[in-house]
């Protein structure tokens, strides 16, 4: 049998990557981060459990990989749904109501996610944060800021902190008035975006998140 060539050895690479990223995210969402373990995530991945390290400094790290993951891939679709659009105050208004929704949708995902960025080593540098902060930069800049390197981390202070106060045990605030806080800042018009009214919480979790971890490759958005 002949050796695999460099470019299918990267594509399985790619691949076992993407499963345990699915894994943690699904692990995470319905066990909680303290009672997941590597072994758990692996097992679920199918993989040997020693690749979890080979890809993954810890548990922290892979977890907030994979929710970064989710949270770029749902802002993704929200971005790119029907009808298309390039109109700025539209994409932000999608993009308010994505990050919003997963924390009204996977609280305890979220709750942990928002845990682990207070930790020392904040922010994992990874592909999925860097795509995650393209596509946030791109939505202001789209709606014509003159400053995109102060307002991008205006727009992400923001919404770090509706999420933050969205989860808060016993104190949440409620996701509609977060989000019409955030829309009267940013003059957006209530029926733009994806008002939660729209959906329920319940048939959002119901949603296989599989396709949020394709092993495709995806083309960069120009």
């Amino acid at each position: 049998m002949s050796p695999r060539s460099a470019s299918v050895n990267e594509e399985l690479r790619r691949r076992s990557r993407e499963r345990l990223l699915q894994a943690a995210v699904e692990l995470v969402d319905e066990h909680g981060f303290e009672a997941t373990t590597l072994g758990d995530i692996a097992d679920r991945a199918g993989s040997a459990r020693g690749l979890v390290s080979y890809y993954f400094p810890g548990k922290r790290q892979l977890v907030q990989s994979a929710v970064h993951r989710l949270m770029h891939r749902t802002l993704e679709e929200a971005l790119e749904r029907e009808p298309r659009t390039g109109d700025g105050r539209e994409r932000l208004a999608r993009a308010i109501d994505a990050i919003l929704g997963l924390a009204r949708d996977r609280p305890v995902l979220m709750r942990q996610h928002m845990a682990g960025l207070l930790q020392a080593e904040g922010f994992v540098q990874c592909p999925e944060q860097r795509r995650l902060s393209e596509l946030l930069s791109d939505t202001v800049a789209r709606c014509g800021s003159q400053d995109v390197a102060a307002d991008y981390p205006m727009l992400r202070a923001l919404l770090m902190g509706a999420v933050y106060a969205a989860l808060v045990p016993g104190v949440p605030m409620p996701v509609p008035a977060l989000r019409a806080e955030l829309f009267q800042r940013y003059g957006l018009d209530r029926e733009s975006g994806l008002p939660p009214e729209k959906e329920t919480g319940e048939e959002a979790r119901k949603r296989d998140l599989s396709r949020f971890f394709a092993t495709e490759e995806r083309p960069s958005s120009p």
